[in-house]
């Protein structure tokens, strides 16, 4: 059993652009466009910005421009041709109890605690408890005493069960019962892919003090690597650093 303080986010995913595919797009409708952007999720952005209003090759020329001008003038349909892809590690279930709150334009898959044995667990502890030594060891203490009921629980219930010819089938009636004593501590994994408008959204909503820490930490990682990835739609927003050394995300064009 270890004890985890730091989520950890992977970028794993990025589009790709069809290049034959867009071109045959604007020689079918008889007009010329280039883009001083190599990112593709930005070109497809400003693809679909342009095609809604037949502005290809007209007005703002550079992509940062045309961009700037998207955010500010709030068209946030053109950002959910943009998607990305990312892996979140060393994060508890009370976190993915928040995250899964986010629906339009996410999409998920996590750990299965029916089918992954969990008798080698881990536990996601806040700091704010962590960097008490009398809360950290009640906290310790409380998830050593949930994971030694889950285990004892598996092995009962493998008993309870034992007539079931399916050892597949057997365990994984074993462990979803036992998961019941599991706290929202529990470290899970989860696969989330989202389109910029919903990553925008997740991060004005969960990167400003009012959001609960742990899931604060991830929104703030996963903008420092969206800035990396695709400047032009997120580059506006600022990482401020508050009194309590926490960080938050502000922006001057929200929606």
């Amino acid at each position: 059993m270890k004890i985890i303080r730091e989520p950890q986010v992977y970028l794993v995913g990025r589009q790709e652009v069809n290049q034959a595919g867009l071109q045959r797009l604007l020689d079918d409708m008889g007009v010329s466009w280039s883009t001083d952007t190599e990112v593709a999720a930005q070109k497809l952005c400003e693809a679909a910005g342009r095609l809604c209003y037949m502005s290809f090759g007209k007005g703002r020329k550079s992509h940062a421009e045309y961009m700037t001008h998207i955010l500010e003038s709030a068209h946030g349909s053109v950002l959910e041709h943009a998607v990305f892809n990312f892996v979140f590690i060393g994060v508890s279930r009370s976190f993915t109890h928040e995250l899964v709150r986010h629906r339009a334009g996410f999409a998920y898959s996590q750990l299965s605690q029916r089918y992954v044995d969990e008798s080698q667990a881990d536990f996601i502890e806040p700091d704010c408890i962590a960097d008490d030594p009398e809360l950290h060891a009640i906290f310790e203490e409380s998830v050593r005493q949930s994971h030694q009921a889950y285990v004892r629980l598996v092995e009962g219930l493998q008993r309870v069960f034992k007539d079931e010819p399916d050892p597949t089938l057997r365990r994984k009636l074993a462990r979803q019962a036992a998961r019941s004593v599991l706290p929202n501590a529990t470290e899970t994994r989860i696969f989330v892919t989202a389109n910029a408008r919903a990553w925008r959204h997740f991060i004005e909503a969960r990167a400003n003090e009012w959001a609960e820490v742990e899931i604060r930490k991830v929104a703030i990682k996963v903008l420092r690597m969206l800035q990396q990835e695709a400047p032009a739609l997120f580059g506006d927003y600022r990482i401020e650093r508050l009194a309590d050394g926490s960080e938050v995300a502000r922006t001057d064009h929200r929606k």
